[in-house]
């Protein structure tokens, strides 16, 4: 990305080369490409520095726009501070339904934490679901399911309801985030990535 500076502010972004005017010169898209960074400059023309600092998880955080300033030569583009997502649900109130907004009780903001409950749950489905027809067929009345079966069901049952209650007992969005983040237990030669959520065994 590049900016248009006038008068020591960022007047103009491009997010891609386009033909511009600048005072009462047309140029053309190609300059951004075939001009150097100097050449650029001395038209008011600066590549954008992005400064991710600020720049959090979408899954867990609401981030800012951007926000373009110059100084001693350069144009940086920045993230404000980010707004974490609630966890829980977020429930219109009485005064709420007061003001017209929605009705007391009902869901104002979804949290996140369920769908991180829901998303558990669904994995463990898949995993046990090729194996359903087996419990099914056992249930009404033929084959027994094989013991080796039934005790890896239920490890990924149990596994998958200590993985919620790790998500339930979150006590923030960081907290959450960090049930995920893979850190090498291993060596450096050897490396093993795990993370404190774990993984759910599979059924084969």
């Amino acid at each position: 990305m590049w900016a248009l500076v006038e008068s020591n502010n960022v007047t103009q972004v491009y997010t891609r080369p386009k033909g511009l005017t600048i005072g009462d010169v047309n140029y053309p898209s190609n300059i951004f490409m075939l001009w150097t960074s100097s050449e650029l400059e001395a038209i008011g023309i600066y590549e954008i520095v992005i400064n991710n600092s600020n720049l959090k998880d979408k899954e867990y955080y609401i981030n800012t726009n951007q926000s373009f300033a110059f100084a001693d030569g350069t144009v940086t583009a920045s993230y404000g501070t980010a707004t974490a997502k609630p966890l829980d649900d977020i429930l219109f109130t009485a005064q709420d339904e007061t003001d017209g907004l929605g009705t007391e009780g009902e869901v104002k903001q979804s949290g996140i934490r369920k769908n991180h409950i829901s998303n558990i749950n669904a994995q463990a489905a898949g995993i046990l679901q090729p194996t359903d027809w087996m419990v099914i067929r056992a249930t009404e009345g033929g084959t027994a399911v094989p013991s080796s079966i039934t005790t890896k069901r239920a490890a990924v049952r149990t596994k998958a309801n200590a993985m919620c209650t790790q998500i339930t007992n979150a006590a923030n969005v960081d907290a959450l985030a960090a049930l995920y983040e893979y850190t090498n237990t291993g060596t450096e030669s050897d490396p093993v990535y795990t993370r404190p959520l774990g993984e759910l065994p599979q059924v084969d």
